[in-house]
């Protein structure tokens, strides 16, 4: 049995690992470079949350918090990344038995194997993990007998090109650009007000923008917005609206919808960024077919990607397109399906060559757009579980998800797509996605029967 864990990152599922690691009496270690738990949900704090509390709170992390007296809040009601930090992650990480295990201020630059590069094989199962840790401005070295990576992606944002490279001078005007959300309706209010804004993106980051900035109130003039669309139709964007068991995401789809028909924002599809200029006058985004937009700011909400550089010395396999564990590729690739569903995971989707290391959270899921922290949950209370030596517990599924409502076996077909795919729509008044989905729960399956195989739904968080 592996006794000592070395976890990075004290996020919602890092120390959500954690308890689960003191439940099975292991030794956890908490690793979290920023100088607060929650270090990137700080950064999303304003950005209400599509899941409610009922699937945000994780069993083991709430077993520890209702010993001490803490309260569950309503099931049903929609924390902001605010709301998580202080009346879940922060009292979590107040608990004593959890607090002296996390270490704040230590950012792991490298993990490896003592004494052994990736190169070497013989021996190497036997030998402690290596992690190389900055703190305080020293270097210092410390070793476990397991890890997992739940640092995620918020601090490595896709950037504006469109081929995966900055556009050119993106570089060279940072200071009028930002990335994932910011707050348009708070602190960065006068950032944006009356100004020249376009939003690059497709996904839930953009559309919540979006509808911020078309929400700001300015007596002189309506802030000018430009949403900068990859895809050819923004219909794809726009969710499950009403069908989507997780109503907060619904109606989210549902306002950008109306924003759009009523011309409120400017939409430029097939938009592809390739050069950004700057003058005194603002910036000119300039596409590989010509068009030019001029803004005054640009917020690039293309997405993450995982920093996979401190994990270089390990043996590490991941899917050559999305950087996750080649298992969960085809059930989250995009490219293939866009019902935005994937089954319940754990250790054993999630185990590298590498014994005793793991990827969890965002970060598993690579450079696919969604996640739900439920999901999360799930994957560390598997992870967990094997690494105390209870397999039986690892292989178990304790996770159902709600519907997306949301069903395209034809990404970027819109309406069209959607009506023929799976079969075609769920008859009534089934609440089903599709007509496929529909047979699967008249089966007494779960999830949704989209391809041939029965999935449960995949969300996206924020």
């Amino acid at each position: 049995m592996n006794q000592t864990i070395a976890i990075i990152g004290a996020g919602p599922v890092g120390l959500a690992a954690a308890a689960h690691a003191l439940e099975r009496g292991l030794d956890p270690v908490v690793l979290e470079k920023g100088p607060a738990v929650g270090h990137a949900v700080r950064h999303w704090a304003h950005v209400p949350m599509f899941s409610p509390w009922a699937f945000n709170v994780d069993a083991a992390a709430e077993r520890l918090l209702t010993a001490s007296g803490w309260t569950r809040p309503d099931g049903d009601s929609y924390p902001t990344g605010g709301d998580l930090v202080a009346r879940y992650l922060a009292p979590l990480a107040e608990i004593p038995a959890l607090r002296e295990r996390i270490r704040l201020g230590a950012e792991v630059l490298a993990v490896s194997r003592r004494g052994f590069d990736k190169v070497r094989t013989a021996g190497r199962e036997n030998a402690p993990f290596a992690l190389r840790c900055r703190s305080g401005g020293e270097e210092m070295t410390l070793f476990a007998d397991a890890v997992i990576d739940a640092s995620g992606t918020w601090f490595a944002p896709n950037p504006a090109g469109s081929g995966g490279l900055p556009a050119i001078g993106e570089m060279q005007n940072t200071g009028r650009i930002r990335y994932g959300m910011p707050d348009v309706l708070g602190t960065d209010r006068t950032r944006y007000a009356g100004r020249r804004v376009a939003v690059l993106g497709g996904g839930h980051s953009a559309i919540g923008t979006l509808t911020a900035l078309a929400a700001l109130p300015d007596a002189r003039t309506p802030t000018p917005v430009t949403w900068l669309y990859r895809g050819a139709d923004v219909a794809k964007a726009y969710g499950g609206g009403a069908a989507d068991q997780l109503s907060a995401r619904g109606e989210l789809g549902l306002r950008i919808a109306q924003l759009v028909e009523s011309g409120r924002l400017t939409v430029e599809t097939g938009y592809r960024l390739d050069r950004i200029e700057s003058d005194a006058a603002g910036l000119r985004l300039i596409a590989d077919d010509g068009r030019t937009v001029p803004v005054d700011e640009l917020i690039v909400a293309t997405g993450f990607r995982p920093d996979l550089g401190p994990l270089r010395e390990l043996r590490v396999a991941l899917d050559p397109a999305l950087e996750c564990p080649p298992v969960l590729a085809p059930l989250i690739d995009p490219n293939e399906h866009s019902c935005g569903t994937v089954r319940p995971h754990g250790a054993a989707e999630l185990a590298h060559p590498e014994p005793g290391f793991y990827i969890a959270g965002m970060k598993a899921y690579g450079r696919a757009p969604t996640f739900l922290l439920a999901t999360g949950h799930e994957q560390v209370r598997s992870i967990v579980a094997a690494l105390a030596g209870d397999h039986e517990a690892a292989r178990r599924v304790e996770l159902v998800l709600p519907e997306t409502g949301v069903c395209s076996a034809t990404p970027g077909g819109g309406k069209a797509a959607a009506a023929g795919c799976c079969g075609g729509p769920a008859p009534a008044p089934s609440t089903a996605c599709c007509a496929q989905d529909h047979d699967a729960k008249a089966a007494g399956e779960t999830g949704c029967g989209c391809s041939g195989t029965t999935k449960t739904p995949e969300l996206a968080t924020a």
